[in-house]
């Protein structure tokens, strides 16, 4: 207790005495024993009453040793049991757990780790995916302020995440290697590079990266197969300097749909692991034929430059006409460029019309707004006789197709004659107007769509601006292209616009987990949150079916799938509630990623232990590995002091007490007449 507070205690006691001595003795003649009586009681009313409004604090001074922390890390993949470690392993963390003299100076915290890090309540073993890390940056933020060492019980072979032997610890590592440290030789696939997509009768490309370790001059044959007959085969020579090759091949797509593949190197004398041997992959064949026919009043550098972008992709051919020599019936194309339309394109857009064909608008200088207006088209334009220059301005939230900014903003303005649009159809504005600086809401360029047509309007002339724009910023014209490509496609297919878009792998590792992602809009295709989604899942072989919900993950809804069998399957996404359904397939290949290893990667682990100037060890060193850390002088034991206020009355017995003896004071002196 302060001294202050000892001061103003002693003076509510004197002012407790003084007041009850003027009350009952100061100039009283009678001093009877029951004034006495009365003093006593009012000066203790009177000095409880004071020291309740005092209200005097103990403070008391706490000493507490805080422990370091000893993170235990253990490896709960199925390389682990694939290596016939799960025993040793359970029994190192065992040892650590039991023993006093860890126990005595750590605080010691157990976890187990695959994909991600978790606390430890039983070792299974099961974890299709490793992460190591993923699982030290995890503890680094757990124990951010502390000292705490870490114990990593693992193999040191990672399947998915960033190398660990980077990884910035701020905690000593100690890894325990567990696995079989002899070096095998070993041919393995390491990577293997393919396009999801590919067209029809086309090529695509397939890279393939080898790897060998040992000593010996070795031979083996590479090949890629499909449905069992082989499509590609190499022969291959690796030796102790040369253990890396790369394969690059084009595959041609003979057949519509999802194609699977399977790439295999085959295996040497006396290798001990042959499940890396092999690796399957999928590409989609689109059977897309697309002829654009473009029509034209003028000549304009545009023209050379939309039929060579848009032919970027061989699928795709372009027939250019001027509209005064187009005889042609439109039947043969699926898209329509019409390039600064004029009356002369009556008749053309009266088939468009008629067909409900799609087509893309380009105006410029010379397009007659006047025609365009009475075509009722969806767009018209309040065009005066005077030109303005158009600058770019990217819209992120256009939703009609998946497009990047390659920059549209620093390109080029392009040419129009002035005047305000009007857009009275269903519409999306990928490109706002930017005249002079100044960003507007008018479109400059966007789609429409009515009744499954689909429309696309550029207002303004000199695109050829835009792909040497793009080329100087690049040295490439291929992200130019892939715009156009994009708004090509999307307006030469004739399929309706889908509320419900799927994001899912067609192929998987046995074992692993099956993650989909489902984006869902409502009728103005804006992403809907309110919905519910569900999966159905069919094995092809079996035709056992599973069902899954989504859940929602900030803008789209996701689920997750685990413990499926090897094996092809069928799935449907669909929306409750509504007539909305999306198909897709997946296969489950038999090789499971953790078991492509053959030994322990002592090799890492011992630069992760030097990098975070900790100590590797082997699962034989338990003693070694206890007395570095019991002798570590880094990791001591801080005393960390607190000190706690107490009050040192209780307001309400105190309170209680008051009343009680106020009460006592007041009968007394009713009794005998003093009031």
């Amino acid at each position: 207790m302060q001294t202050t507070t000892i001061l103003y205690v002693i003076l509510a006691l004197l002012l407790s005495i003084s007041v009850a001595f003027f009350q009952y003795f100061y100039k009283t003649k009678n001093k009877s024993k029951v004034n006495v009586l009365l003093f006593c009681l009012k000066t203790l009313s009177l000095f409880l009453l004071i020291l309740l409004l005092i209200n005097p604090v103990i403070k008391n001074k706490e000493l507490k040793n805080i422990k370091p922390v000893l993170s235990i890390l253990v490896d709960n993949s199925k390389s682990i049991s694939f290596f016939k470690e799960d025993k040793n392993i359970e029994a190192f963390a065992n040892k650590i757990k039991e023993d006093k003299s860890i126990n005595e100076k750590f605080d010691v915290h157990n976890f187990t780790f695959g994909s991600q890090l978790n606390d430890l309540d039983s070792l299974s073993f099961m974890e299709a995916e490793t992460n190591i890390s993923k699982s030290i940056v995890s503890v680094n933020q757990l124990y951010t302020n502390t000292i705490a060492p870490v114990i990593l019980l693992t193999d040191g072979n990672q399947t998915i995440g960033n190398d660990y032997e980077f990884v910035n610890s701020k905690q000593k590592i100690y890894p325990i290697v567990f696995g079989d440290t002899t070096q095998y030789k070993d041919l393995k696939i390491t990577q293997l590079n393919v396009n999801k997509y590919s067209y029809i009768k086309n090529k695509f490309p397939v890279e393939v990266l080898l790897n060998y370790e040992g000593k010996e001059t070795v031979s083996s044959q590479f090949t890629i197969t499909k449905k069992g007959k082989t499509v590609f085969t190499k022969r291959i020579n690796f030796s102790e300097t040369d253990k890396s090759k790369t394969i690059t091949t084009n595959l041609v797509s003979t057949n519509e749909g999802l194609q699977y593949y399977t790439a295999s190197i085959r295996k040497l004398q006396g290798e001990k692991n042959i499940k890396n041997n092999t690796k399957s992959f999928s590409v989609e064949v689109i059977d897309e034929q697309t002829k654009v026919l473009i029509l034209t009043s003028v000549l304009h550098p545009d023209l050379g430059v939309l039929k060579k972008s848009i032919e970027s992709n061989k699928q795709r051919s372009v027939s250019i006409f001027n509209i005064d020599n187009f005889k042609i019936q439109l039947n043969d194309y699926q898209l329509v460029v019409l390039y600064q339309p004029n009356n002369k394109f009556n008749s053309v857009l009266n088939q468009i019309k008629t067909k409900n064909s799609n087509y893309f608008l380009i105006s410029g200088a010379n397009t007659d707004w006047n025609f365009i207006n009475k075509q009722q088209l969806g767009i018209t334009k309040k065009a005066i006789n005077q030109t303005e220059n158009y600058g770019a301005t990217f819209n992120a939230s256009f939703l009609t197709f998946l497009q990047k900014d390659i920059g549209f903003n620093q390109f080029p303005p392009l040419k129009d004659v002035f005047g305000e649009v009007v857009v009275s159809k269903e519409s999306q504005t990928l490109l706002y107007q930017n005249i002079k600086g100044l960003q507007t809401k008018q479109p400059l360029l966007a789609t429409l769509e009515s009744n499954d047509q689909k429309i696309g309007v550029l207002f303004g002339e000199g695109l050829w601006k835009w792909r040497a724009a793009s080329f100087l910023s690049n040295n490439s014209f291929e992200d130019f292209d892939e715009f156009m490509g994009n708004f090509i496609q999307y307006l030469a297919s004739n399929k309706k616009r889908s509320r419900l878009e799927l994001n899912a792998e067609s192929i998987y590792p046995a074992n692993s987990t099956i993650e989909i992602s489902a984006f869902y809009t409502d009728k103005n295709y804006l992403f809907d949150a309110r919905a519910s989604l569900e999966i159905t899942i069919t094995n092809s072989e079996t035709k056992q079916r599973i069902k899954f919900p989504f859940s929602l993950v900030n803008n789209s809804y996701q689920t997750e799938i685990e413990n499926l069998t090897s094996g092809d399957y069928s799935y449907s996404v669909s929306v409750i509630g509504q007539d909305i359904k999306k198909h897709g397939k997946f296969k489950i290949t038999k090789s499971q990623i953790e078991e492509q290893f053959t030994n322990a990667d002592a090799k890492k682990l011992l630069q992760l232990a030097n990098k975070t100037e900790g100590k590797l060890f082997y699962n034989n060193e338990f003693n070694q590995l206890k007395k570095s850390l019991l002798e570590n002088k880094a990791f001591y034991t801080l005393q960390k002091s607190t000190v706690k206020e107490q009050n040192l009355i209780d307001w309400k017995w105190i309170l209680c007490i008051v009343i009680a003896l106020l009460s006592v004071e007041w009968f007394i002196r009713k009794y005998y007449g003093k009031i």
